[in-house]
């Protein structure tokens, strides 16, 4: 299993950082997400690709990034 950290914008409170991880959380292959506002990141375990993973976010609307 691997962990990455990826960047994520547009998250500006709670509610925000609820629809990123409902929407990691979706993509296939990932197990584990954490969202941290105050950083703007997701951290994400899993086989899922960076690709499938930023198609998911930006449906919910919010742009994510590689690294952090």
């Amino acid at each position: 299993m691997t962990s990455q950290t990826y960047s994520v914008k547009g998250m500006t409170c709670g509610g925000c950082v609820r629809h990123v991880e409902k929407a990691l959380k979706a993509t296939p292959g990932v197990t584990a997400v954490t969202v941290d506002l105050a950083s703007a990141t997701a951290t994400v375990e899993g086989t899922a690709t960076f690709e499938a993973m930023a198609a998911q976010v930006a449906e919910a609307g919010y742009d994510m990034a590689p690294g952090a």
